[in-house]
């Protein structure tokens, strides 16, 4: 069953490992995550059944899961997000007391950098 939550780590994975995949494996999870078309409609574009259109999808998800667990790539992209906005919730309580002006542009410079980063 798809929720939201599965289709946007799919997706996520898919950016990540994607080029790993089969390109038909690729195209297909691509048109059932991204696109949000149905087995039917991924298997009339393709000439082939809705039951080899779900092993595509079954497979793929097999193997960017097992990729995700061997190489931990989102995980590791998920940490650093985190990491990264609870540096800027502290360079916000660290300006909103400093009075320094040159401290203030660091600080700036510094949340502009990280901005980038997220």
């Amino acid at each position: 069953m798809k929720t939201v939550e599965n289709n946007v780590k799919i997706s996520f994975l898919c950016q990540i490992y994607g080029k790993l995949l089969t390109k038909k494996q690729l195209q297909v999870l691509e048109d059932y995550y991204n696109n949000d078309l149905s087995l039917s409609e991924i298997a009339e574009n393709n000439g082939i059944t809705r039951q080899a259109v779900r092993d595509i999808i079954k497979k793929g998800e097999s193997k960017l899961f097992e990729l995700e667990e061997k190489l931990l790539i989102m995980e590791k992209m998920l940490e650093q997000e985190k990491q990264i906005q609870h540096i800027l919730s502290d360079i916000s309580k660290i300006q909103e007391v400093s009075s320094d002006k040159k401290v203030e542009k660091i600080l700036e410079h510094i949340r502009k950098q990280l901005n980038c980063l997220v």
